[in-house]
């Protein structure tokens, strides 16, 4: 099912969307999830919350997990050629997206992306803990010194992980940084997808009003919700995260 997009390559849905299998005659509604700079599909374990009728697809993109050979992208515009098409040859099921962080904005730049080809939309986009694409970054990183990037990853997405696994996996977070530090929104108009967007009350690095600014981009519904925690906030909330996707898509939970 093509969709108004471009064929995808053979092989490329396999690399690039991880299921969670076994739900493929159950799923009536599918989930697409784009994980923070940093992470791969296997970083969110949001499947096991969610009822059987709901296939969750997370995006796996280049230079981590099974896909650590290869070289990781360096542009929205990149990770969204390669996407975009893929995503447009799976809307046979009633769909939406969740996107963390980095996640949120390629979530974003897809659904656009989409409009363009007159490809089905997603029924909504939860979008999480990044601020409207017009406010720029306030701290711009990708660019320092390895020394540096590295002092500052243990308050990042990666924090926590161990110094030698954190050294291993530099260029793949350099890459992701790019991607979203070199981001320049191209204004159009609002897509007529209503969004959910998340936060947490304790991130200082997205503020509430930053994520309010999300209201204009959409001509649909627009709630904004706060959930405790940081700005890695989904690390505990991965239940709280479904049930709130199932309550606004009562559906979904049927």
């Amino acid at each position: 099912m093509s969709n108004g997009t471009s064929a995808a390559p053979a092989g490329a849905a396999q690399r690039w969307l991880r299921g969670p299998g076994g739900r493929e005659h159950t799923a009536r509604h599918r989930l697409f999830v784009f994980p923070h700079a940093g992470a791969g599909a296997s970083s969110y374990r949001l499947a096991g919350h969610f009822p059987e009728t709901v296939e969750v697809c997370s995006v796996q993109l280049p230079g981590r997990e099974n896909r650590f050979a290869e070289e990781p992208l360096r542009s929205a515009d990149a990770v969204v050629d390669a996407l975009a098409p893929l995503i447009g040859d799976r809307t046979d099921l009633p769909y939406a997206f969740f996107g963390h962080s980095m996640g949120a904005l390629l979530a974003y730049e897809v659904t656009r992306r989409l409009r363009e080809t007159g490809a089905r939309l997603p029924d909504r986009l939860f979008l999480s803990a990044l601020r409207a694409p017009h406010l720029p970054d306030r701290d711009r990183r990708h660019h320092l010194p390895d020394a540096e990037l590295l002092a500052l990853l243990a308050g990042s997405e990666l924090g926590g992980l161990d110094p030698e696994l954190q050294e291993l996996l530099l260029p793949m977070v350099r890459a992701d940084l790019t991607v979203c530090e070199t981001y320049e929104h191209r204004p159009q108009p609002p897509l007529p997808v209503p969004f959910t967007v998340f936060g947490g009350t304790a991130d200082d690095t997205v503020h509430e009003s930053e994520l309010a600014a999300w209201h204009p981009y959409t001509s649909a519904g627009f709630e904004l919700r706060m959930f405790p925690g940081d700005h890695l906030y989904v690390r505990s909330a991965e239940r709280q995260l479904a049930e709130s996707i199932v309550h606004t898509l009562p559906a979904w939970g049927q």
